[in-house]
């Protein structure tokens, strides 16, 4: 019977050791690690965007011999720039956790080297791929495990502010939105930011269902199936639907007010608003489209902000209310007196009160 390698981490393990580490080196490719990677992780690529496709090629046109001896040099000179560049400073003590995609070669290499040096460096076992699998595993288990509250209201009622309100008193929250980088409607885009892929989406909620306790309560926002161009996994957004409801509720000023505060950046990039209105094309027709569009350039905000809540939000929201969360009750609710810092820390601090978070 062979020894196991004291130098790699197993999979059994990965979940009690993970933050135990001093680092976690990531040495896939910039793309690869762009889609997704362990929180956390930097990223010290053995191979770039190129060399690997290189590799890949000269693997299946030529040989995997040839590949291998291209590779180990480009691997070797890359581990070599790592070093000199970014672990020279590290102390003996340092422990770091290494991994590639599978847990193969470039890790393994990486691996070899920072303990040939004298570091207590591990390679993770499975690599990328054993990590997804424990991410997917665990949405499912945390579905089962967590209970969640859900603040109900209509767009602009302020929401998301008082759920991050409501982390600040102490009590456990996931913000889905901030999560998704998106704020869930068609106008929901973050400027400037891209919302992560489905896998990183995935990874991240994985990450702040794992910091919290599943024998307290959760609370959340009440969310579409999607958040942007993101999916809530199924078992997850059937336990939040399923979960106790209270509304917040906002005058139609404040709703605006806010808004306008929420969404400044459509007031000065206007194009950009224009265009997100055209996808509702299909719902209300040019006529109307134009003449929203003629109050954006008439810079007739408020205006136009009242009336997309009156003819497309408000009516959207209605209908799906009762129909995706079974124990919203209309007469359950908090009011949001206005958008001051005040009001907002006030209305969160009677969410906590009434649902006993």
């Amino acid at each position: 019977m062979q020894p196991s390698n004291p130098h790699i981490l197993r999979s059994e393990q990965f979940l009690s050791e993970l933050d135990s580490f001093d680092e976690i080196i990531d040495v896939r490719s910039p793309a690869e690690f762009a889609l997704d990677h362990i929180p956390g992780a930097v990223n010290y690529p053995v191979l770039s965007n190129d060399e690997r496709v290189t590799i890949g090629t000269l693997y299946k046109q030529e040989s995997p011999f040839a590949a291998k001896k291209l590779g180990a040099a480009l691997v070797s000179r890359n581990i070599a720039n790592h070093l000199e560049n970014h672990l020279l400073e590290m102390p003996r003590e340092w422990r770091p956790l290494i991994y590639c995609w599978r847990g193969g070669e470039r890790s393994g290499a990486f691996t070899h080297i920072l303990n040939r040096i004298g570091w207590k460096a591990k390679q993770l076992e499975g690599g990328y791929q054993g990590f997804r699998r424990t991410v997917i595993d665990s949405l499912e288990k945390f579905a089962g495990q967590f209970s969640f509250q859900v603040i109900c209201g209509m767009t602009g009622s302020g929401k998301t502010r008082v759920l991050q309100e409501i982390g600040t008193l102490g009590a456990q929250i996931l913000d889905l939105e901030g999560l998704a980088v998106h704020r869930g409607s068609v106008l929901g885009n973050e400027p400037n930011e891209d919302q992560p892929s489905q896998k990183g989406f995935e990874t991240a909620l994985w990450n702040a269902l794992r910091s919290l306790d599943p024998n307290k309560p959760v609370l959340v926002e009440s969310e579409s199936k999607k958040v942007g161009g993101l999916h809530v996994p199924d078992a997850l957004m059937e336990k939040i639907r399923n979960g106790a409801c209270i509304e917040l509720r906002s005058s139609a000023q404040t709703r605006v007010s806010w808004l306008i505060r929420e969404y400044h950046h459509f007031l000065i990039d206007t194009d950009n608003f224009k265009q997100k209105l055209s996808l509702l094309t299909a719902h209300y027709g040019k006529v109307q489209i134009a003449k929203w569009n003629d109050a954006i350039d008439a810079g007739n905000f408020p205006e136009l902000v009242e009336e997309l809540l009156v003819k497309h939000y408000d009516p959207s929201y209605q209908s799906s209310i009762v129909r995706n969360f079974p124990q919203y009750k209309i007469e359950n609710f908090v009011q949001l007196e206005n958008d001051s810092d005040e009001a907002f820390a006030k209305a969160a601090k009677a969410i906590v009160t009434k649902l006993g978070a």
